[in-house]
């Protein structure tokens, strides 16, 4: 997933790419028509996005926390917006 240098990708943005990108991979093996290495690079690539994704939905969960009861004891670390 390449960035270009002069427009950073806003993490929104970013995640509804890295999802759209899994949903992809998703289909082509279930299609049935990789190969083992093609299947395991692909999976391995998911496994990646999908860990990329769970940390945006991690990141505004708290984010939202944070918003609607910003005197709550910090519990957790504080939002940090990937750049």
């Amino acid at each position: 997933m390449a960035k270009s240098a002069s427009a950073p990708v806003a993490p929104a943005a970013d995640f509804e790419h890295s999802l759209d990108e899994l949903e992809q991979l998703v289909a082509r093996m279930e299609g049935g028509e990789l190969s083992l290495d093609e299947s395991l690079s692909s999976f391995e690539r998911g496994i990646g996005l999908y860990r990329h994704c769970q940390q945006a939905l991690e990141n505004a969960e708290l984010r939202v926390r944070m918003l609607l009861d910003p005197d709550a004891p910090d519990t957790a670390e504080p939002f940090q917006p990937e750049l």
